[in-house]
């Protein structure tokens, strides 16, 4: 059963105690192997990428525990991320409410979300957040392993490499940017959301406040509206 449709035995009518399930343990140690490895490969990466970064490597073990690890570690990130598509790519299409949200998207980052248009279980920075990660590590997946068996590949095809790095770098990039954005919004912006990652479970409060279409659908029984 989607998470989105448990209710906690505590119920909804009223009391302080009531809690909704917001995330199954399922999605938890998903999401959780997901950012592990990804902070392991970007410490690493970047102590690969500039020398003034080499401590990152240092600290995990030293260049060539790092160098070893660097690309198994990545394909275990690859496959949670591939996990995380399956489960979350339904409720990640946008929506009209996602179209209106974003119009005006610069109350959330004013932390105004009374004033947002109401959104599904999640709105649409998250799904933009979603997209640029599931992207950024496909090309990080695709230009490690070229990298990673660059012996292999004839010299004439050289440019191959040299592309390789290239896309490597440039998607790294891209997806530090959206991990610092989703780790900030998570916990300094958005109370409770760091909290819901770790237990599963949101007050009815919260929910209306930040996700009122997904709330009205669970709590209520109605259909999300779009």
């Amino acid at each position: 059963m989607s998470a989105s449709r448990v209710i906690s035995s505590a119920g909804v009518a009223g009391g302080s105690g009531e809690r909704i399930l917001r995330y199954t343990l399922w999605e938890r140690v998903v999401h959780w192997v997901a950012a592990l490895t990804y902070i392991y490969n970007l410490l690493t990466g970047l102590a690969f990428w500039s020398p003034y970064m080499f401590w990152a490597a240092v600290i995990v073990g030293g260049g060539a525990t790092a160098r070893f690890w660097h690309p198994w570690i990545g394909l275990v990130f690859a496959v949670s991320v591939f996990c995380m598509h399956w489960m979350w790519r339904r409720d990640m299409a946008t929506t009209e409410a996602d179209r209106k949200w974003f119009r005006v998207m610069y109350l959330y980052v004013l932390n105004e979300d009374e004033k947002l248009p109401p959104v599904g279980r999640y709105n649409f920075g998250q799904k933009l957040l979603f997209w640029v990660m599931w992207y950024g590590s496909i090309c990080l997946l695709l230009s490690g392993v070229v990298m990673w068996y660059s012996e292999a590949i004839p010299w004439s095809l050289r440019a191959l490499r040299y592309l390789a790095v290239a896309v490597h770098v440039a998607s790294a990039f891209a997806t530090i940017a959206g991990f610092i954005i989703h780790v900030y919004m998570g916990t300094a912006m958005v109370r409770g959301g760091f909290t819901a990652i770790v237990n599963g479970e949101v007050s009815p409060r919260w929910a209306k406040m930040h996700h009122s279409l997904w709330y009205d659908e669970v709590v209520r029984g109605g259909p999300a509206k779009k």
